[in-house]
């Protein structure tokens, strides 16, 4: 049995009793490198299988292979595994080699959710996340659904924003929503949330330092109705009060 396991931000208290319990059951764990260390503790006389950044193909392929021998193997993700992570490269895999293998996908609690109740409650609304990461989806798709989604006035969580490589693509975003957008919109950002670093902070479109952001950081813009009560960033559902 192969199964696909989202280990949330990092922390054990955020993890699902279905992820500890997979980890705790397959002796043998695959995973980035990074992932691995963020539970460490739990994998004392398990066999390890680790590869490092852009190393994704090369996971699932040897996790289906281990679990096709019969073994039970844990392939480990941060955030949920199904949410820019292993679930759906596993499966593509599976399906371009038309075989048949046992997987559950246990999900965990991904960025958006954990930075979401870090800063209050700025997802009671439609939202929709957006990566911009351009390594696997191109610039100017990225762009045309980071304008649909402002246009709509959606709450929008997004990913991956802003790192060495690409330290422009998060201004070149915001600069699209504020076509539709004030600059006075609210935002939100959670920087590597429950773990020992974890940093909280809303501001607003406008006043948003980008040098604060890197690649472990969720950013959440908030829609036209989104407002800050008692250091809390908060978007209506729609109850008349």
């Amino acid at each position: 049995m192969l199964y696909i396991v989202g280990l949330g931000p990092g922390d054990k208290s955020v993890m699902t009793q279905d992820a500890l319990d997979a980890i705790e059951k397959c002796p043998i764990i695959v995973g980035y490198a990074t992932y691995m260390r963020l539970v460490k503790d739990m994998l004392d006389g398990k066999e390890m299988v680790s590869t490092g950044m852009r190393g994704e193909m090369e996971r699932c392929e040897k996790a289906i292979e281990l679990a096709a021998q019969g073994k039970d193997v844990a392939l480990i993700s941060s955030g949920d595994a199904g949410i820019y992570g292993m679930a759906g490269l596993v499966f593509e895999i599976l399906a371009n080699k038309d075989q048949h293998l046992d997987v559950k996908v246990i999900p965990g609690v991904t960025a958006s959710i954990a930075a979401s109740a870090a800063l209050g409650s700025p997802l009671m609304n439609d939202f929709c996340h957006i990566s911009l990461s351009d390594l696997m989806t191109p610039w100017d798709v990225i762009t045309e659904r980071v304008d649909a989604a402002a246009k709509a006035d959606f709450v929008i969580c997004l990913y991956n924003p802003r790192s060495k490589g690409r330290p422009n693509n998060l201004r070149e975003a915001l600069d699209i929503m504020l076509k539709y957008k004030s600059p006075d919109t609210i935002v939100g950002y959670g920087k590597d949330v429950a773990r020992l670093k974890e940093i909280e902070k809303i501001t607003t479109i406008r006043d948003l330092d980008e040098e604060d952001i890197n690649m472990t950081t969720i950013v959440i813009v908030g829609n036209k109705n989104t407002f800050v009560h008692d250091g809390r960033m908060v978007t209506p559902r729609g109850y008349s009060l």
